[in-house]
């Protein structure tokens, strides 16, 4: 047996499969983010684990005897997140999230440094993690100096489960840090922000070794000695790794929290003036392109607090095709935006409301932004040498057919729906730890899944959709002059 646990914004899963790959057994435990100030948004990495084992207890409780059989653990986890670690491991501040934007100002002055985009690939993001240090530099001294290593979220779980600080390349790529393309932490870039390798985990793939389960943790667990825990990945490479999006031209859109448009790679393509993330991928020697929207679901979770309606009965009211775009855009920039605009400061926006817009004309409004802003994605993709024809949908916002007929209309490609199952970051996070576990070939374990369906877009909406997403396109410079 092999377990994954992904560590998300709103919760940690834990997933068990067997050496065919079979689901066994999953349980979850949620968590909150908290948002003091406006743009900021933290966790308490002691809820991490708090998390981690309520899910695996629950997991004991229901599955026993196939938790007890567990060879290998794989890690996934929400991306860019500053962990500060003091002496003896002790946690300094609250982690900042992936979704935070208070380092604008320090993101902007590093992305001047043209060292940065050269070595990582990368335009460097507010939501960085090397920004987040360059903030606490400047604005919280006394913990800067304190800091010992810096970890990413998902391997601040590790070096619970371990003992070990340890990270991979598919997360560490979005730190800022990470000479990408030599797949290794560049002392210059540490440098430009006061730190040094020693601030810094060690590195692995994410199909190797990164550590071996604690003793004791395995005999709360019932687990037998020399458990593996394999390098992990970061979601969305997790993500992949679940929905075999390894091979070369491979790709998903993912409607989560955020939005992501994912090809892989088997080279090193950056081109960070496209605004698109060139990261290490999950397995060795490839790597991986992808563009991503702060929020997707998130913005149809605005709407659920604000109507009072659950997301499913929103979206129900549309149908399940649609017939052209509505009158009303959104921007769905409700905490900043990255590909293609890189802006920190910009915030969403209804245009074209009338007295005739109800519920309904929002809900499809929303829906249609994200599309729109998933296109600007794919332009930018495009841009940085990247075509692509289809993609597989993941993520919460998938269970929508009306939302992924939208999404092959606006794109243009086509939209292919998983067979019934759990393909995400939990279950790419397992097959990492069998991977790693049983040194199994990761292009034999990594297969895609068998595809239920596929939309493909509407030719004769084709021009409607384009006309559209000009309009959206040109909304946005608008709106930033009159926020500015």
């Amino acid at each position: 047996m092999y377990l994954g646990l992904d560590l998300g914004t709103s919760g940690v899963k834990a997933l068990l499969i067997d050496h065919s790959q079979a689901i066994a057994g999953q349980a979850t435990s949620p968590l909150e983010v908290e948002r003091p100030h406006p743009g900021w948004s933290e966790q308490n990495p002691a809820d991490w684990i708090r998390a981690a084992e309520l899910a695996i207890a629950a997991l004991k409780a229901t599955h026993g005897r196939e938790l007890a059989a567990v060879r290998g653990i794989g890690l996934s986890g929400h991306m860019h997140g500053a962990t500060l670690l003091g002496a003896g491991d002790t946690v300094l501040r609250p982690c900042i999230l992936w979704n935070d934007t208070r380092s604008f100002g320090e993101a902007a002055a590093l992305d001047a440094d043209p060292r940065f985009r050269a070595i990582t690939g990368n335009i460097v993001f507010p939501g960085f993690t090397a920004p987040k240090l360059a903030w606490v530099r400047a604005n919280e001294p006394k913990i800067f100096e304190a800091v010992r290593k810096v970890l990413l979220p998902k391997d601040y779980l590790r070096l619970w489960l371990t003992g070990e600080h340890i990270s991979e390349m598919s997360d560490s790529a979005g730190t800022s840090w990470l000479d990408t393309g030599q797949r290794r932490w560049s002392s210059e870039l540490l440098a430009a922000t006061h730190l040094d390798e020693s601030h810094m985990p060690s590195l692995v793939e994410g199909t190797e070794s990164g550590g071996t389960l604690r003793g004791d943790l395995a005999a709360r667990w019932g687990l037998g000695g020399h458990v593996v825990v394999a390098g992990g990945a970061g979601d969305n490479a997790a993500s992949a790794v679940g929905m075999g999006t390894v091979r070369p031209g491979a790709a998903f859109v993912s409607l989560g929290t955020s939005g992501v448009l994912f090809a892989a790679n088997a080279s090193y393509l950056p081109n960070p003036a496209s605004a698109v993330h060139t990261f290490c991928h999950a397995l060795p020697d490839t790597w991986h392109q992808m563009g991503v929207i702060l929020s997707a679901t998130d913005s149809l979770n605005w709407l659920v607090g604000i109507t009072g309606k659950d997301a499913g009965s929103l979206t129900d009211e549309l149908g399940d095709t649609p017939t052209g775009p509505g009158s009303v855009i959104f921007l769905p920039y409700l905490s900043g935006e990255r590909t293609p605009h890189n802006d920190a400061a910009i915030r969403g926006a209804f245009a074209g409301l009338g007295h005739e817009s109800g519920r309904a004309a929002l809900t499809q409004a929303i829906l249609e932004g994200v599309a729109f802003a998933l296109r600007d994605n794919l332009e930018a993709l495009r841009a940085a040498g990247t075509e692509l024809s289809r993609v597989t949908a993941i993520g919460g916002g998938s269970r929508s057919r009306y939302w992924l007929r939208t999404i092959a209309n606006v794109l243009g490609v086509e939209v292919d729906v998983p067979a019934d199952g759990d393909f995400g970051a939990a279950f790419g996070a397992a097959r990492l730890g069998l991977i790693a576990a049983e040194n199994a070939d990761p292009l034999a374990v990594c297969t895609p899944p068998a595809t239920a369906a596929t939309l493909s877009p509407d030719a004769s909406l084709s021009s409607a959709y384009s006309d559209a997403h000009a309009r959206f396109r040109a909304l946005y410079p608008a709106i930033k002059g009159a926020q500015s």
